[in-house]
């Protein structure tokens, strides 16, 4: 048996599930700078879309970016007009990030893009495919999770 083939047969599970998550993730990206955005643009106003107002320590969190790489794209989101940083007058120390009517705008614009994203994803999908395919991957995670004592 070839080293990239799996005993059960065809590519190991793993390798085609990281091709795939790429590939989808590359499909992803396109469609977002075809409209003007960005992976982290897109986190971004989600996350305010769905909080309002945020802490930079918070949106870091949320979004799974660092402190610092995050403040380079606040930075150019703030640039753009999409978003306003504030000192909270409770904490100064701490900068408080809002959208503006032009970040709630791009957000309204990305998440047709999400959507139809998503919908090219369910293409050919009925609905016991999908709840198949969202029990395999989150068994999956589950499985990597209780490997590395991550729960």
């Amino acid at each position: 048996m070839p080293e990239s083939e799996s005993p059960h047969g065809g590519l190991p599970l793993g390798r085609l599930l990281t091709t795939t998550a790429r590939e989808v993730s590359r499909a992803f990206d396109a469609a977002l700078a075809a409209a003007g955005g960005s992976r982290s643009t897109w986190l971004v106003l989600l996350a305010l879309t769905t909080r309002r107002t945020a802490s930079q320590r918070e949106l870091a969190v949320e979004v799974g970016i660092q402190g610092a790489t995050l403040t380079h794209h606040l930075n150019g989101m703030e640039a753009d007009g999409l978003l306003t940083r504030r000192r909270d007058p409770a904490n100064r120390r701490v900068h408080l990030v809002e959208l503006t009517d032009a970040g709630r705008d791009a957000f309204a614009r990305l998440r047709g893009v999400a959507q139809d994203h998503d919908r090219r994803l369910h293409a050919g999908l009925d609905p016991d495919d999908l709840a198949a395919a969202r029990r395999v991957l989150t068994l999956l995670r589950t499985n990597v999770e209780a490997d590395t004592g991550r729960v």
